[in-house]
């Protein structure tokens, strides 16, 4: 086989092009700028007017190098130049034949290369050539309708066009806009190659236009649609306002809004559907003010807007501190919670319940805990809410119907990550219309809840980043479902000392400054703030304190508009003419010992309190009864106790026949208050023996406990709330069952001091700490009897069941 001739190279000044370039047997004119390009046409006109014209690759590019250049060009002859103003010369060239750059000999003044031209021969026309020329017009006559962007002149010239050669360049010139695609077929040099890649553009091309001819089809029906709907709706705003109706421009402002306001695509829908509605909707129908306050309620909710977190512990520490004194526990916890978010940066956690009684600062410490956080704070109230609507909302079948207080509280925030409180949710109960509780199962779950539907809205709301916090008095009202979605936190009692630090430090420059005073107007001193806690309040909590210095602020107030003086300092004497007399009086310690008189202790929803439990016996005919509005459980105490006592009253020289012939009557003061719970056990039965043998039982000592038919003391729940108690009534001993001994790490010290807490095992250890002499010891009438006596102190059980 022959190979053929490689042609001599020709040292040729070069001349770079940007975006376009020149085929063989073309003409074109264009502007030459560039220092070097001018330099290059200059050369060329002072040898053989010819040029190599060659494209470079990145259109930027102002001083190309050898690799910024492509391989393949065209030597061309400069038929005209003109000088242009502005430095700058237009040049007329004629393509010759291709070349291609084998290296650059010279950059300065101006490009010059040896090219290594190709030698043009005249394409055999085998059947392989015809056909690819047949296909290469029908490919460019579909090309060319298709597009609608060929001339008619173009086409007619390109139809009469038979050289194979010259077929491809003059399309690749005249109709392809991509210069890699023209780059393509200047670097074919063989003819057969060139068609088939001009063909296979011309196929692309042809189905890239039918695309964009049906995208511009569908755009263009669009604009259309759109330029006829904004005519008719400019048509119909006109008259509504030569009518005078305002309802449909409140439409098109809920338009604005919702288009600018991020909210979910099925709200979207909703919104844009019920105002379609309304569009269509007679002036003055009712249905109209539905609808859009639908509407109103979509867009005014929050969608997208949070607050940032500061998570910043230290700043927390302090705005728990500034603001709560005590509770050391309770601020630990809450650190500790917000620690694990900055953490995680998660808003999934437990969700939070303060319990402890009214009055110690639960809904406070919630409202730091936003301060501290840096969010918005809502609060709910759920005391007395029995409707299931108010979680949910009323569905918009309803007259009057309005979502739930969730969305509203989330509305009135304005925010996506509010603190939400609810508060008081011990109090929450169901009725017909529905269990709240059972609604807030959704609400407070984490996997739930960033979906939540109120009934109202019909759409998904996303609660995730809600921190949910609940308050409650009692955990035994709660449903277990509710209750365990939720992480106990107990608010305790406060101590005398505790009070008298809140009352100084936080209660009265607050009331001071709500009265319009200036700050330090007013003072009290310690003892006299001493005097007001133990002589006018008995409280778990502060809010009767508070209430007293607001009353003793306000009569200090009257005092200095009528004395002219600017500072009162409330002493002893003026504390009982602001306050009037003393309300409770600690009893002194050595009080007289009664007989059938037993100080017990208890907690309610307002903290400890000291329960009196007295017993009486008469004669009867063994009939028990008991009053004090007494609940089932401590009425199972009381029937434990009475058989315990039954059964070890020979021991004290009781004869069994007493019970048949006397009755017997237990009785818990204030009777309007409910009382229940195993924890009066011991103080019932020490009651019950005093009575019977007469014995007086010391009033200085209080006790708490259950009892079992066997004698044991059994653990108690609340053992802090009710040393409290016992420590404000001025009590010095208290009886207290021995498992409850791990309990005493949560009393405070100073309680410890003027407490003896002394803990029992067995009923027998209570009757003979608690009762003024020993219990008399009868001596059995016969052996028989003797043998079925049952000893006082019975043996422990391994088994420990707590309360």
């Amino acid at each position: 086989m022959a190979t053929k001739r490689k042609t001599a190279l020709t040292r040729i000044p070069v001349l770079a092009m940007r975006g376009m370039m020149v085929f063989p047997h073309m003409v074109l004119h264009f502007d030459v700028g560039r220092a070097k390009s001018i330099a290059a046409l200059e050369k060329a006109m002072l040898d053989d007017q010819r040029i190599f014209l060659v494209a470079q690759k990145d259109t930027e590019n102002e001083e190309p190098a050898a690799s910024d250049l492509y391989k393949v060009g065209t030597i061309a002859q400069v038929k005209q130049v003109l000088n242009l103003p502005g430095d700058s010369i237009r040049v007329l060239v004629e393509g010759e034949r291709r070349a291609t750059l084998e290296a650059i000999v010279q950059e300065e003044p101006f490009l010059e290369a040896d090219v290594r031209p190709v030698r043009a021969s005249a394409a055999r026309q085998t059947d392989d050539i015809k056909a690819l020329v047949r296909a290469t017009h029908e490919f460019f006559a579909d090309y060319a309708k298709s597009s609608m962007r060929t001339s008619q002149e173009t086409l007619r010239s390109v139809t009469a066009l038979t050289k194979p050669d010259l077929l491809a360049d003059t399309i690749a010139a005249n109709v392809l806009t991509q210069l890699e695609d023209r780059q393509t077929i200047l670097e074919k040099l063989d003819v057969k190659e060139r068609l088939e890649a001009l063909c296979a553009i011309l196929v692309r091309e042809t189905r890239l236009s039918e695309l964009e001819k049906n995208v511009q089809a569908r755009v263009k029906q669009q604009i259309e649609k759109n330029q006829k709907d904004y005519y008719l709706r400019e048509q119909i705003k006109a008259i509504q306002t030569e009518l005078g109706d305002k309802e449909q421009n409140d439409v098109e402002e809920l338009r604005e809004k919702l288009a600018k306001t991020p909210v979910n695509d099925e709200a979207r829908q909703k919104a844009e559907r019920e105002l379609d509605r309304v569009s269509r909707m007679a002036a003055g129908t009712p249905e109209i003010g539905v609808s859009l306050t639908y509407v109103e309620w979509i867009l005014d909710l929050p969608w997208g807007k949070t607050t940032e977190d500061h998570l910043d512990l230290k700043r927390a520490a302090r705005v728990l501190g500034r603001d709560h004194y005590g509770l050391t526990k309770v601020k630990e916890r809450i650190i500790e919670y917000l620690a694990v978010l900055r953490i995680k940066q998660d808003m999934r956690g437990p969700i939070l319940c303060f319990v402890g009684p009214p009055g110690v600062g639960k809904t406070s410490i919630v409202r730091a805990i936003a301060e501290a956080v840096g969010r918005k704070f809502v609060q709910m109230s759920l005391g007395g809410v029995r409707d299931e609507a108010e979680i949910r909302g009323h569905r918009r079948t309803y007259v009057g119907a309005i979502p739930g207080r969730i969305i509203e509280g989330i509305k009135r925030a304005g925010t996506m990550n509010p603190v939400f409180l609810f508060d008081e949710i011990d109090k929450m109960s169901s009725d017909y219309r529905g269990d709240p509780a059972s609604a807030l199962l959704e609400v407070l779950d984490a996997e739930q809840n960033h979906a939540f539907r109120d009934h109202y809205m019909e759409l998904p709301f996303d609660l995730s980043h809600v921190m949910f916090i609940t308050t409650a008095n009692s955990l035994d009202t709660i449903p277990p479902a509710l209750l365990d979605r939720l992480e106990i936190i107990e608010v305790p009692s406060y101590t005398d000392v505790e009070k008298m630090e809140i009352g100084r430090r936080h209660l009265l420059p607050k009331q001071v400054k709500a009265h319009g005073l200036s700050e330090g107007s007013v003072t009290i001193s310690k003892k006299t703030m001493d005097e007001i806690i133990e002589g006018y309040t008995r409280e778990a909590g502060v809010r009767t304190l508070e209430r007293l210095i607001a009353r003793v602020v306000r009569k200090a107030a009257v005092e200095m508009l009528n004395t002219g003086e600017k500072c009162v300092n409330v002493t002893s004497q003026k504390r009982k003419e602001y306050l009037g007399t003393v309300q409770y009086l600690r009893e002194p310690t050595e009080q007289k010992s009664l007989v059938g008189v037993v100080n017990g202790l208890a907690v309610t929803d307002v903290g400890g309190v000291t329960l009196a439990v007295e017993c009486a016996i008469m004669q009867g005919t063994g009939a028990l009864q008991l009053t004090g509005k007494l609940g089932d459980v401590m009425q199972e105490s009381a029937r434990a106790a009475l058989s315990w006592v039954r059964e070890h009253c020979d021991t004290w020289g009781v004869p069994a026949e007493f019970f048949k012939q006397h009755d017997i009557h237990i009785h818990v003061p204030e009777g309007a208050v409910p009382k229940d719970g195993p924890s009066a056990g011991v103080a019932m039965t020490t009651a019950l023996v005093s009575a019977l043998t007469g014995i007086p039982v010391r009033q200085e000592v209080a006790m708490t406990g259950e009892i079992t038919l066997r004698g044991r003391v059994l653990p108690i729940g609340g053992l802090k709330e009710k040393l409290l108690a016992a420590y404000r009534a001025g009590l010095k001993t208290v009886l207290a069952p021995a498992e409850n001994r791990k309990d005493l790490e949560e009393i405070p010290q100073n309680v410890l001091n003027k407490l003896q807490v002394i803990f029992v095992e067995q009923t027998d250890e209570v009757l003979r700490l608690a009762l003024t002499r020993p219990l008399p010891e009868a001596k059995p009438e016969s052996p028989e009897i003797a043998g079925l006596a049952v000893p006082l102190i019975q043996p422990a059980s391994t088994s420990v069941r707590g309360v």
